[in-house]
């Protein structure tokens, strides 16, 4: 799904097989019209109808079934989202929740939106962040296996994450001097070196070199006690050193109403917070509270007032 900017006022447009959502809506009873998606004019919007940008499926699709053959119809409404974006069509792009493990399937490798974007629109080092729930939580690393995720933590990239992180936190946030927070990676932070040396040899002395830049750092934190209200409302965003060190704990501040955003990009990105829900599509019982979050998100950085 797609935001494109006018005054006072946001228009969508659903990148998607135009027959796909008509006969899903049929399916649940729902008023449903597909409206022709003109970026130059104002919103043609209209009750149970949305500008519909028409990518068509490769085979027609059963709800909650997957299909490998449509892997490639997938990656083709994010590229004409990218594309979009990067033209100046659209202001932002909203993504649904994609199944990663049907498009490897197919013989496409792809780990996730995060690194597809990247890739797409040229950009060195990018980095996901979610928010919800008065919280911002930004990851050192993405979708990399527990047994591999030390060797990912190095200087070079840890400090490119951590100057994306302010930078965006500063220009697309709208915060003067944002206060990071940084987890370390092992536990108690590495115990002096006793529990692991990623602390001492890089995180650390990476925090001082930031610092002496002018970027507010605290760190390394123990990440059990890092995310303590009473210590997090000293700060306006947290790095974990990998997914399942931070997200679980804003999940479970905000589970549906959560927003992933990809800083670093040319480009807005926004997302849900959650994964497919197989069990639900077609049920017509999905919460969408993440993906009107995710729209109200990009809505507002697109204008300048997040």
């Amino acid at each position: 799904m797609l935001l494109a900017q006018q005054p006072q006022t946001e228009k969508l447009a659903v990148i998607a097989d135009a027959r796909l959502l008509e006969e899903r809506a049929q399916q649940l009873g729902l008023p449903w019209r597909s409206l022709p998606f003109e970026a130059e004019n104002d919103p043609a919007f209209a009750p149970g109808a949305l500008p519909v940008i028409d990518v068509p499926l490769a085979v027609a699709v059963t709800a909650g079934r997957l299909d490998r053959a449509n892997a490639s119809y997938v990656l083709r409404t994010l590229e004409v989202a990218v594309d979009g974006c990067l033209s100046g069509r659209f202001d932002a792009m909203v993504t649904a929740p994609v199944h990663k493990g049907i498009i490897n399937d197919a013989g496409i490798p792809f780990t996730g939106h995060t690194e597809f974007l990247a890739q797409r629109t040229g950009t060195p080092h990018v980095v996901m962040m979610l928010v919800g729930g008065g919280l911002r939580v930004a990851l050192a690393t993405t979708h990399v296996a527990v047994k591999d995720i030390a060797q990912h933590i190095t200087r070079a990239s840890l400090e490119q994450t951590l100057r994306v992180l302010h930078r965006d936190l500063t220009t697309r946030f709208r915060i003067a001097a944002p206060r990071i927070a940084v987890a370390g990676l092992n536990p108690h932070a590495g115990e002096s070196g006793h529990l692991g040396r990623e602390e001492i040899e890089i995180i650390t002395p990476l925090i001082k070199q930031l610092r002496l830049a002018g970027i507010q750092l605290t760190g390394p934190l123990p990440a059990d006690t890092l995310f303590n209200p009473d210590r997090l409302r000293n700060f306006d965003c947290v790095l974990a050193m990998y997914h399942d060190q931070g997200l679980p704990v804003l999940k479970f501040a905000s589970f549906g109403s959560g927003v992933n955003v990809t800083l670093g990009l040319p480009i807005i990105r926004t997302s849900v917070d959650h994964g497919t829900a197989l069990d639900l599509a077609g049920s017509g019982k999905t919460d969408v509270g993440s993906l009107r979050a995710a729209i109200a998100l990009a809505a507002a950085l697109a204008r300048g007032r997040a």
